[in-house]
């Protein structure tokens, strides 16, 4: 029952934010939309911020559930975009708020994991550290979602499939690169064998 009032809330919430500014949505009025009262909607969150917060996390969830079907990180990053296509307005009174940061932290969360799961497959029979493969998921979800925010900036003009796919044709390569690089270097030498000179 609290799942079903939860999923409840969050409907008449995207609702409501596909025909109004962030900052003009009450508790009243999404509780009026779907039927409860305000101590039921309070019962489950402490405001509407909260409940954004929750969106996002239960998205990036479910992405990050369904990703073991995924092949490539292009799909669960595209299934990102997706959410944010099917709901543009809703995305977009949101980016516009001052409670953007959630917006922010969803494409991020879901960025950075579907980009540790395929820089993992890639590193495997490599020599690579656990920090080399941490700091280069960092630095790709960094950049990926800042093309994301930049699409977002631009009026999510841009068909994102072509790109991503060109993207991902791109990333491939030099992810593998770098990490078969990075495996080199941290092959341990044998006893006796010639360090290295420092530069």
């Amino acid at each position: 029952m609290t799942q079903f009032t939860q999923q409840a809330i969050t409907k008449a919430f995207l609702e409501l934010l596909n025909e109004e500014p962030f900052d003009k949505i009450t508790v009243i009025e999404i509780a009026r939309r779907c039927g409860i009262n305000r101590n039921t909607f309070y019962y489950h969150y402490d405001d509407v911020y909260a409940l954004v917060d929750e969106m996002f996390r239960a998205e990036t969830q479910k992405i990050i559930d369904e990703h073991k079907e995924f092949s490539t990180w292009q799909e669960g990053f595209l299934e990102a975009t997706a959410f944010a296509r099917e709901n543009k307005t809703a995305i977009y009174h949101i980016y516009d708020s001052i409670n953007r940061e959630s917006l922010e932290t969803y494409l991020y969360d879901v960025t950075y994991n579907n980009m540790l799961s395929f820089i993992e497959k890639q590193a495997k029979g490599l020599s690579v550290s656990e920090d080399d493969i941490r700091d280069l998921t960092i630095f790709y979800t960094a950049a990926l979602e800042g093309l994301v925010l930049e699409w977002l900036h631009d009026g999510m003009r841009v068909n994102p499939e072509n790109y991503i796919e060109s993207m991902g044709r791109l990333l491939d390569g030099n992810i593998r690169y770098t990490l078969t690089k990075s495996g080199t270097n941290n092959l341990t030498l044998p006893a006796g064998a010639d360090q290295p000179e420092q530069a």
